[in-house]
């Protein structure tokens, strides 16, 4: 929920509170202006710069070289860089012969706004938790940034333009610090995985899970400091998962006994993508009441490595 939240709350505050001052940001830039054709162009260079981030940030949400985590590092830090930066040589940049690169500056906070935080916020906190309490998370983590926007709104009205770039990147920097610490990584994850350990958790039995979700490149900095990561054991999770199988399969030729004995009375929740192939279903004939010594087709796939 720190992670989430904050990030949420610490992404509103930059993303409202750049689109409040935008006029002033303008003023700066052109300072003899009395015309709104120029507002509205600038408006508009924004608007396509940021346009261009949203984009580039789904076509790489998803990649696991750079994914959802490193995008909101990488976006909350350079909006921090490129607000402190003229916050503290504020004349130097607004003046004549420096404010084309104020303005890219500013522009570029546009970008990695959006190919960051503000494309991943929302992403994220409908992924770490548990699908009880999902969509009330999501909430919570929602309200948490309407409450930046409206600080935002509010603080705005009371501090000159300096002072704003003075305000704002700080909470670039809590963005990223809260994303660092405290954010698992999602990319690549399936949500199924992460469910599943959530059931062990809910049960009791953290320790009992060793699946992909614990992986150290998934897991946050506070989760590995805690050693959620020792959990991690690819060939205990093999079987394992082999055993939920056959306990999913048992269930599945139970119920279909009882339809054939017309003793099944429809209360029963019924998996409709229980289709087993015949392989699975000869391997769990065969090792009935034993562990999982081999999956199907691994013992003719070794024996035939081995001639």
């Amino acid at each position: 929920m720190i992670a989430t939240a904050g990030a949420w709350f610490a992404n509103d505050v930059f993303f409202y509170g750049n689109k409040l001052f935008q006029s002033e940001f303008i003023s700066v830039i052109l300072p003899d202006n009395t015309s709104i054709m120029p507002g509205w162009l600038y408006n508009l260079i924004n608007v396509g710069v940021s346009l261009v981030g949203y984009y580039l940030a789904s076509f790489l949400i998803d990649n696991k070289l750079y994914g959802r985590k490193r995008m909101q590092m990488i976006g909350f830090l350079m909006d921090f860089v490129l607000f402190v930066v003229p916050a503290f040589h504020f004349q130097y940049y607004t003046s004549t012969a420096h404010v084309r690169e104020f303005q890219a500056m500013y522009f570029l906070s546009s970008f990695f706004n959006q190919f960051g935080p503000n494309c991943v916020t929302f992403l994220v906190a409908a992924e770490v938790y548990p699908t009880p309490i999902r969509a009330t998370a999501h909430g919570v983590s929602a309200a948490a940034g309407k409450l930046g926007a409206l600080l935002a709104s509010i603080l705005y009205n009371y501090i000159d333009t300096q002072m704003k770039f003075y305000v704002v990147p700080w909470f670039g920097l809590m963005g990223m610090l809260v994303t660092v610490l405290f954010l698992p990584d999602t990319t690549g994850l399936d949500l199924k995985e992460q469910e599943r350990r959530w059931r062990f958790i809910r049960e009791g039995r953290e320790e009992d899970y060793h699946g992909v979700a614990v992986h150290p490149k998934h897991l946050s900095w506070w989760e590995q400091w805690r050693g959620a990561g020792r959990y991690y054991d690819a060939d205990a999770d093999y079987k394992q998962k082999i055993e939920e199988m056959r306990k999913d399969w048992e269930a599945d030729q139970a119920r279909k006994g009882n339809e054939k004995a017309g003793a099944w009375d429809g209360d029963e929740d019924v998996n409709e993508d229980s289709v087993w192939s015949s392989d699975v279903s000869t391997y769990f004939e065969k090792t009935k009441g034993q562990g999982p010594v081999t999956a199907p087709g691994e013992k003719e796939s070794r024996e035939s490595s081995t001639s």
